[in-house]
């Protein structure tokens, strides 16, 4: 792996700023629009993935970066649990639907990734 000097240069991040963008595009739409703590839990979970993993880079130790990652990982859990709750109550189409959980398991994918480097880097 290069050297990376900034965290914007990061895929996990990149791919988490696609989630928030995508969570904030559809969380205008429809019945989700109305439902204020909804929309509100939702888009905080996902600007946690896109945060955590900044924050965590900033840290310049890797055992910091490895516990931001962890946590930028569970919001993205959390941006996936909600979206069956946006399924279940219909608030969105399923096209729309399907695409939050790729781009939430995109980010969870290389944000996994992103651990496992850094931990074979530990030892």
């Amino acid at each position: 792996m290069s050297k990376v000097n900034r965290f914007e240069d990061l895929k996990c991040w990149q791919a988490a700023r696609e989630l928030v963008n995508l969570v904030y595009e559809l969380s205008e739409q429809g019945k989700f629009k109305k439902d204020w703590d909804t929309k509100s839990q939702y888009r905080r979970a996902a600007l946690s993935v896109m945060n955590n993993i900044a924050e965590g880079f900033m840290r310049y130790s890797n055992n910091e970066f490895i516990r931001f990652l962890n946590f930028a990982q569970s919001s993205a859990g959390e941006v996936k649990s909600m979206t069956y709750i946006l399924e279940d109550q219909n608030y969105l189409p399923f096209e729309d639907i399907k695409k939050l959980h790729e781009k939430a398991d995109k980010a969870i994918n290389l944000t996994l990734g992103m651990i496992r480097y850094l931990k074979s880097k530990n030892k």
